[in-house]
């Protein structure tokens, strides 16, 4: 299995046809919507595009499906693919059964990474969850996996659901709580660098350590209340954030106080 269509352009279709433009695989069209992307990700991939159902390249051994997960079903079930490919879709949290049953070779092809628009990653380290119900499929799809990654492996719907919930706290909630940073320093004055040396410490603290519970810090965990209460009133103009503040610390605090 070497010939793939792409079908998407948005950030992770971009990070795939890098990956397959830099592997032993070929990108054979990129089939997208968008009459800006799609041709800007064909270009990466180094194939062609197309934006017309009637145009989707036939020859192909794998449809990657990496658009917005609720266009998922729509696309796997109007794009004329052929029955006997194999497809897979790249989301997280939709089931196989998204792709409908008269494919015989469906799949969940899922990379565990943020991915944004003109940033490379290196795929190699980024693991990929499999899944599909056909066993004669298996050891093809995970070959493929390998060729693009060192880590892959094998998920059911349910687990994979919880992969992609943890993802969302260990990704999109920290980011945000960086954001919320930047937003305290601005007005204070100081520019959001004054942060980065902070973050990137704290990630790579957790990450070498054997759980990140075990190197958390800060007044939480200390149960010190005078500070928080500081804190608290630094907020008061504002109390969506205080009340983040108040339910994050009172859920370290609860959480290091059973270890």
């Amino acid at each position: 299995m070497k010939r793939i269509v792409i079908i998407g352009s948005g950030n992770l279709a971009e990070a795939l046809a890098r990956a397959v433009a830099a592997s032993s695989l070929e990108a054979v069209q990129i089939w997208a919507r968008n009459p800006e992307r799609g041709p800007a990700v064909a270009r990466i991939a180094g194939c062609g595009w197309s934006d017309d159902p009637a145009g989707l390249d036939r020859t192909a051994d794998l449809y990657l499906i990496a658009v917005s997960d609720r266009a998922v079903a729509e696309v796997a079930s109007t794009l004329p693919i052929p029955a006997s490919a194999a497809v897979a879709h790249t989301a997280g949290s939709v089931p196989l059964e998204a792709i409908p049953g008269h494919f015989a070779r469906r799949a969940v092809f899922y990379p565990m990474q943020t991915f944004t628009k003109g940033r490379p990653v290196d795929f190699s380290v980024i693991p990929i969850f499999l899944e599909t119900a056909d066993p004669g499929f298996r050891a093809e799809l995970e070959s493929l996996a390998r060729t693009l990654s060192r880590t892959v492996l094998w998920a059911d719907s349910a687990q994979r659901a919880r992969v992609h919930l943890a993802a969302v706290f260990a990704c999109n909630f920290a980011n945000h709580m960086y954001a919320l940073g930047e937003e305290t320093v601005r007005r204070a004055g100081l520019d959001f660098g004054v942060l980065k040396p902070l973050i990137a410490e704290t990630a790579a603290k957790a990450c070498d350590a054997r759980s990140p519970r075990d190197v958390q810090t800060g007044p939480a965990v200390r149960n010190d209340t005078a500070t928080q209460e500081r804190h608290r009133a630094l907020l008061d103009g504002d109390p969506t954030l205080q009340e983040i503040y108040t339910q994050i610390s009172k859920n370290i605090w609860q959480t290091s106080r059973k270890r």
